[in-house]
């Protein structure tokens, strides 16, 4: 074990102690309309915590604080900044969280857990995993995305998983590993208490130091856990399937712990085993060596009805299925588990056979809403392909229909595609989806003419639009598909829910792919994997990652499609109808100044990014970068789209934001790279009034 204390090391409560610890487990135990109430006026508003990655258990990132107003942003000043330097901190994913008297996060690619003061951001401790082989060869080490959080026995834990797959308790007090919580781990320097090792209850075989042999699989993790009811549920990830050429891997199976003990409860199988629901679904006794679907986007919950919400991405191999035929549950879809016993109580696959990497990249959110009258728990999920899946949370029944509709077969020899695809009658899609020439650029005929023979070697098509190979018998160079795997909502942009509403906000981009498919021997001296042992027949060939790789261009350099590149969309629940949709931020200087469009008047194209995005009372607020490339604060009006205000901030923000109540003052934080910059009324507190 190894905990780093910074300054005196001496852990200091806040200044003032406003509640009671009962009323602080009270407040997080309520549900989120009664906790608004138990919040307001805002004369009352002296605390308000941010208990989890998205706010709360329902991940609407959604705060009831309403210190801060449209009002009143513009007179927001920086707080404090905290930096992640020294931690090696550099992806900005990481949203902290503020719990009784103190923010947790996580940061660098060790995966330091820190506990800062609210009031001046000072570090009051970290903790670092010792060193394995396991975290050396992780990747996504720089992602933990956040903290989980619980009480046991009246004290406060903070769970994380850690690059390497091992799941750590500390002390929220003191930084120091649980007490009773796990079971030793065989490797020098760690402790012998506070800590799982979570490839011991995967199934496989394993070293404590080394993991899972590489041409077994891999496994390692991007978000937190989540803590519900008491039992610590883990999700995972793994190689990024883009980069895989080989069939063999390891399924991501989801698995959960109790919270005060650490003891094993239960594994869910994400590739179902031999009389198992979905068995069938795994042709060609596919299930018996690949893997992956694996739950890495972060988790939701509904304490009440004890239901956890796992999210996950494609099989092993991106873009090619050919080895694994079937529909592939449970890859790409959302399942609904007994959180007591790992029960699957109701799933949805969103894509079948997914060969577009359409994996699931964001948290589901949770709202209530009113349809024809009657009252519903429901769950949203926003997908790349830009199609919003809302459902009974409690029984999975679509809140409206859901058509299978036909979508266009794969020409890969090999490959069997799903003949038929899932698509909500509403709401309707809200990004760029598929591509037609009416799609392109159309500020001048000659602009739209060049993007048409920029397009000419590759196929285009509607959604589902399937990958090619480099001698498929259209001639093409290979397929374009809009949106692709890095389009429509993605991992920095999470979806915020509006719980007095019921309206869910989305933000997307409108990117597509380009790839090309080729043989598996080929692509494999590309990657210089070691994992697997037998090669895929084919397997993408990376034409759209990284400049000058070989994806279509416009020559003027402005993207191929019209624009709005980024946008939010407001979606009424209660009715499955848009509301409004407004670019991101500005028209960027790349576009506005490009020769191009010289004397045209291209409007607002969206800075072409996604919005960071968090909802109050009184407003939606997006961080985004204005015309001149500054970085700003947007409130605006969650019922119309109409800006409110703004505010211009030190630096751009990334993934996520969060807010607080601390002793009256309510801080806005933003995630700027390896930093955390809070933003508040006051500006910096003296440290004498501080402490």
């Amino acid at each position: 074990m190894i905990r780093e204390h910074v300054g005196s090391g001496v852990s200091r409560q806040p200044a003032r102690e406003r509640w009671s610890s009962l009323t602080r487990s009270l407040m997080r135990a309520l549900p989120l309309g009664l906790l608004i109430a138990a919040t307001s006026p805002v004369s009352a508003q002296d605390t308000v915590e941010w208990t989890h990655l998205g706010g709360n258990a329902h991940h609407t990132r959604y705060t009831p604080a309403n210190n801060i107003t449209p009002e009143n942003l513009s007179e927001l000043k920086e707080a404090w900044v905290w930096d992640g330097a020294s931690f090696a901190a550099s992806s900005g994913r990481s949203t902290p969280s503020y719990v009784d008297g103190k923010l947790f996060t996580v940061a660098g690619p060790r995966r330091h857990v820190v506990a800062m003061d609210p009031m001046t951001g000072e570090t009051l401790w970290s903790y670092r995993e010792p060193n394995t082989f396991r975290w050396e060869y992780s990747m996504r080490a720089d992602y933990g995305k956040g903290v989980a959080y619980a009480e046991v026995d009246g004290k406060g834990v903070i769970y994380i998983i850690s690059p390497a797959f091992f799941l750590t308790a500390l002390d929220a007090d003191t930084g120091a590993p649980l007490e009773g919580f796990g079971e030793p781990v065989p490797i020098e320097g760690f402790a012998q208490t506070g800590v799982v090792d979570l490839l011991a209850h995967l199934g496989h075989e394993y070293d404590p130091y080394y993991g899972i042999p590489k041409e077994v699989g891999y496994v390692t993790s991007s978000s937190p856990p989540i803590v519900v009811n008491g039992v610590v549920v883990v999700g995972n990830s793994a190689e990024q399937g883009y980069n895989q050429s080989r069939i063999e891997n390891i399924p991501g199976d989801v698995l959960a712990f109790d919270a005060k003990t650490g003891d094993f409860k239960w594994k869910f199988n994400v590739i179902p085993r031999p009389g198992e629901f979905g068995h069938d679904t795994w042709e060609n006794d596919a299930w018996q060596y690949t893997g992956d679907v694996s739950p890495w986007a972060p988790l939701s919950a509904d304490p009440e009805l004890g239901l956890v919400y796992i999210p996950t991405n494609p099989p092993t191999v991106d873009y090619y299925g050919g080895f694994s035929p079937g529909d592939n549950l449970f890859g790409t879809s959302l399942i609904a588990l007994d959180v007591e016993t790992g029960e699957r109580r109701w799933h949805f696959q969103l894509v079948h056979h997914d060969i577009w990497n359409y994996d699931i990249p964001t948290a589901p959110v949770l709202l209530d809403v009113t349809i024809d009258g009657e009252r519903i728990p429901a769950v949203a999920q926003a997908t790349k392909q830009t199609l919003l899946f809302a459902f009974n949370r409690e029984t999975g029944e679509p809140l409206f229909p859901i058509e299978e509709r036909p979508v266009p077969p794969s020409l890969v020899p090999g490959e069997h595609a799903s003949p038929t695809q899932p698509f909500p009658t509403k709401p309707v899609a809200y990004d760029l989806n598929g591509l037609t020439e009416d799609d392109l650029i159309d500020f001048t005929p000659e602009l739209r003419a060049q993007a048409i023979a920029a397009l000419d070697d590759w196929q285009i098509g509607p959604l589902y639009n399937p990958p090619l190979h480099r001698d498929n018998p259209l001639g093409k160079r290979g397929a374009f598909w809009c949106p692709g795997g890095g389009g429509g909502s993605n991992i920095t942009g999470p979806a915020v829910g509006d719980p007095e509403t019921g309206v869910i906000f989305v933000t997307s981009i409108a990117a597509c792919s380009a790839i090309q498919l080729l043989p598996g021997a080929e692509a494999d001296l590309r990657y210089m994997t070691d994992n697997g042992t037998t090669t895929t027949g084919v397997t993408p060939a990376q034409y759209a990652n990284g400049p000058g790789a070989g994806a279509p261009r416009h020559p003027s350099g402005l993207p191929l499609w019209k624009p709005p590149y980024s946008r939010i969309t407001a979606i009424d629940l209660n009715t499955g109808e848009h509301l409004w949709y407004i670019p991101v931020g500005e028209t960027p200087a790349r576009i506005r100044d490009n020769p191009a469009l010289a004397g045209i008047d291209v409007g607002n194209t969206g800075t072409g990014a996604m919005a960071i995005m968090m909802a109050t009372p009184s407003m939606l607020l997006y961080a985004a970068e204005a015309g001149d490339g500054t970085p700003h604060l947007f409130a605006v009006d969650k019922a119309t789209g109409r800006e409110l205000a703004r505010v211009q901030v030190p630096a751009s923000s990334r993934y996520g934001m969060m807010s607080y109540v601390h002793e009256g003052e309510q801080y806005i934080v933003l995630q700027t790279g390896s930093k955390l910059t809070a933003m508040s009324l006051h500006g910096p507190i003296a440290q004498d009034a501080a402490h």
